[in-house]
């Protein structure tokens, strides 16, 4: 049954603090990966903290180790972004499923 994880990405050696988002090196692969994880469903929220250092996803997936393969195959894998932790995630409460 597939559970979810929260993923904390901080900032790898070729992201440019100094330059926008979408002026970043590979960001229409990269945009493109993260759009059909979100189609997809695996990626259900997902965004930069304050710091625009750090990212962090909520993912639905088998595992964490499904979650690492399947991350691992973004064009900004260990170049703009790096791993920093994969957690599982247990929800108590979810408004999205209202009966």
């Amino acid at each position: 049954m597939p559970a979810f994880h929260v993923v904390l990405h901080r900032s790898g050696d070729d992201w440019q603090p100094a330059l926008p988002l979408e002026q970043q090196t590979r960001w229409p692969e990269h945009a493109a990966f993260m759009d059909a994880l979100r189609d997809s469903g695996f990626v259900v929220l997902g965004g930069p903290l304050a710091d625009e250092r750090r990212v962090v996803l909520a993912v639905e997936a088998e595992s964490a180790e499904d979650v690492r393969t399947v991350l691992a195959q973004d064009p900004w894998s260990g170049t703009h972004l790096v791993l920093a932790s994969l957690e599982p995630w247990t929800l108590r409460m979810d408004a999205r499923r209202r009966s």
